[in-house]
């Protein structure tokens, strides 16, 4: 696979997230906050909340060092992309990049009191989990594909020819 094609698909991904869950918190800040919660279906609501803090509102305050984790995590991604053959796995890769990507974006575009302190909008609720928005779910889900993926991926190809000095 090309380099171009690689990176194409891992940027494509990665801009479809991005711009999924910023159009959506978008949506939730005009039509949900200083509103009540909207009932949808058995226990998924869609609740205002905004997250100061990293996964399950822990860490408040802590967005500059969040996001510097957060950053670094997208280089090692990037690294990880560079090895990676199967066009799902770019994609997967991307996902996790396009949700980081999307925590960040809040916490630089949203800051309140300097850079990075801006808090994450948060806003499906299923009542029994933390509140949560498209980009949590992207890295959650992303991520958790993505160690499935590197377990079934072989390290090198297998070469089906045997070695005709018999080492092995």
């Amino acid at each position: 696979m090309s380099a171009l094609r690689r990176w194409a698909i891992v940027a494509a991904s990665a801009g479809v997230v991005l711009l999924a869950d910023q159009l959506t918190k978008r949506w939730a800040v005009e039509r949900l906050r200083d509103r009540p919660p909207i009932d949808v279906i058995w226990t998924l609501r869609f609740t205002y909340a905004e997250n100061t803090g990293m996964a399950f509102s822990k860490g408040s305050g802590a967005g500059r060092i969040i996001a510097v984790v957060v950053m670094a995590i997208v280089v090692a991604l990037v690294l990880l992309a560079r090895k990676v053959r199967s066009p799902w796995g770019l994609v997967l890769i991307g996902i996790v990049i396009g949700g980081a990507f999307g925590n960040l974006f809040d916490r630089v575009f949203r800051a309140g009191s300097g850079f990075l302190t801006g808090a994450v909008v948060d806003w499906i609720d299923l009542q029994w989990w933390p509140v949560f928005n498209i980009a949590d779910a992207a890295v959650v889900v992303g991520g958790l594909l993505i160690a499935l993926f590197l377990l079934r991926e072989p390290d090198e190809p297998v070469d089906p020819t045997p070695d005709p000095s018999g080492d092995a």
